[in-house]
């Protein structure tokens, strides 16, 4: 089978290999679509802190279901998935107490182990996510960034007649928002530089503050009034914007950094105490955030059309990354048809 693998940072080539066999408790699939993330970005920028090279990326996939070990009998041939790409010890402290998604030795295909960019790929039956036939390979491909804005979201106590910011309007920032909407949120209101970003957050359905030609904090009370956000989620991963949200949270607000933040951040913490904010982390996902996505989708909770903006070939993998790089403010999910 051909498989891309990218060499060192920046470099993808293509290999035949061997299709892998299928263990007793295995499924074999077909890739079918593979969505590019910013992950992958940093690991093609050579920036991705937990990635050495060699590595075959590729986590957001769909697929279908080619052959099955003997002692499958969960999923059967012809079936649709996609997969839950967390390689996770089962033995740790977290794996042990229902937070394996952050286990202690937690590996991600794609990053430390092998990912899906290849035209077959062979995984242990429990990580394959059933889909119905409502569900498109493209929107397949995509409920793996989805399931990480639910988790997000399911990081809060509730979300139900809450007026929720979200700061950055990129893929996670948006699903983040339709999550929040789709769950019961009073209002949501998505910050974002891009006018792209901008314009696919209102075909959405989203309300909008542009950063560009409003401040922030004008924005919220116009956007909010005076009682302004009760949630607000980072989805930018800068320093800067991680201190903007400290700042302009409300006092007794709940502030969930969502964006993966590469280098230290400077935060007022007297601001944080003063304010009894509530800051939460999240990380990834678990298989309950798979199966809401799965819901959301076929119940036409979640628009996800809106969201991709490119198709490539398998063959043309490597100029996903150059169109990402070149078109930052226009791309948001670019899929690959293998």
């Amino acid at each position: 089978m051909k498989q891309a693998i990218m060499t060192e940072p920046g470099n993808i080539v293509f290999q035949s290999v061997d299709i892998p066999e299928v263990g007793n408790h295995e499924v074999k699939i077909k890739i079918k679509k593979i969505g590019v993330c910013g992950s992958d970005i940093h690991v093609n920028h050579g920036k991705h802190p937990y990635t050495s090279y060699p590595v075959v990326q590729g986590h957001e996939i769909s697929a279908e279901v080619k052959e099955v070990g003997k002692n499958v009998d969960r999923i059967k041939i012809g079936d649709k998935v996609t997969i839950q790409p967390q390689v996770v010890c089962g033995e740790c402290f977290m794996c042990q107490n229902g937070m394996y998604h952050v286990c202690e030795e937690l590996k991600v295909m794609g990053f430390q182990t092998t990912g899906m960019a290849s035209e077959y790929f062979v995984v242990d039956e429990e990580k394959a996510i059933i889909l119905p036939d409502s569900i498109s390979w493209d929107e397949g491909a995509m409920i793996e960034p989805l399931a990480v804005a639910i988790h997000a979201v399911r990081r809060v106590s509730t979300i139900e007649d809450k007026n929720v910011l979200v700061i950055g309007g990129g893929p996670i920032g948006n699903l983040v928002a339709q999550t929040a909407k789709a769950l019961g949120a009073k209002q949501v209101v998505v910050s974002e530089l891009s006018e792209t970003r901008i314009k696919i957050a209102e075909q959405c359905g989203l309300k909008t503050i542009n950063s560009n030609s409003e401040e922030l904090s004008d924005g919220i009370v116009r956007c909010f009034g005076h009682t302004k956000a009760d949630v607000i989620f980072e989805c930018v991963g800068s320093s800067y914007t991680v201190a903007q949200t400290i700042e302009v949270a409300r006092k007794g607000s709940t502030v969930v950094i969502v964006g993966v933040v590469s280098d230290l951040t400077k935060v007022n913490m007297g601001f944080v105490q003063d304010h009894e904010l509530t800051v939460l982390g999240s990380a990834m996902y678990q298989t309950a955030d798979f199966n809401q996505a799965v819901e959301l989708i076929k119940d036409k909770k979640i628009n996800l059309k809106s969201l991709i903006t490119n198709h490539l070939d398998f063959e043309n993998y490597s100029e996903a990354y150059s169109i990402i790089d070149k078109n930052k403010d226009q791309v948001m999910k670019v899929i690959i048809n293998v």
